[in-house]
C-alpha cells in the first residue's frame, strides 16, 4: 500500500497476514520498499514463526525481482503470484487494506513513518486480540485459533 506523510512524501507499507488463521502477521513502513527489505522482513518472520510453504502475492516489483524469486527458492517457498488486474485472487489481504486504510491511513495525517509503524503496530495487536471478527461469529481471531478443531465445523 502507499500514501504520503504530511509534507508530501510517500511512503508504502507492506501488510503481510497469514491465509491460514488470516493474522496479522506484520505491517512495515518505509519509503520504499525494494526486495532486499522485503527478504529481510521475512527472514525474521520466520525466525519467529516458522517459514511458509507458499506466499501468495500480487506482481509488484520487489515480488518479481531476481533477488526475491532467488530467496524464495532458497529457503524452498513457492510463490503463488495473483493474475495482474485480478486482486479479488488475493481477496482477504485486498479487505484487510481496506480496513487498515480506513482505521489507520486515512484517519490520521502522520509527519514521519515512524508514527506509521507505531499505530500500525498497535492496530495488529487491536486487529489480532480484541476486534470481533463477523465471518469467525463475533470471536477475535485468537479466540477463534484457540477452538478445538471440532468447533471449525
Amino acid at each position: 500500500m502507499s500514501d504520503v506523510l504530511t509534507n508530501k512524501r510517500k511512503f508504502r507499507t507492506l501488510n503481510i497476514i497469514d491465509d491460514f488463521n488470516k493474522q496479522a502477521i506484520a505491517i512495515e513502513v518505509a519509503h520504499s520498499m525494494p526486495a532486499n527489505k522485503v527478504t529481510y522482513l521475512l527472514e525474521r518472520i520466520i525466525k519467529e514463526q516458522g517459514k511458509p510453504s507458499r506466499f501468495r502475492t500480487d506482481n509488484g516489483p520487489e515480488f518479481i525481482s531476481r533477488e526475491f524469486r532467488d530467496w524464495c527458492a532458497g529457503k524452498e517457498i513457492e510463490i503463488q503470484y495473483i493474475q495482474p488486474g485480478r486482486p479479488m485472487q488475493n481477496g482477504y489481504i485486498e479487505r484487510f487494506n481496506r480496513t487498515f486504510r480506513e482505521s489507520i491511513l486515512d484517519a490520521y495525517l502522520f509527519e514521519d513513518t515512524q508514527q506509521v509503524q507505531i499505530l500500525a503496530e498497535e492496530w495488529i495487536q487491536d486487529y489480532n486480540y480484541r476486534r470481533p471478527h463477523e465471518s469467525l461469529g463475533g470471536k477475535t481471531l485468537m479466540e477463534y485459533d484457540a477452538l478445538p478443531a471440532a468447533c471449525y465445523q
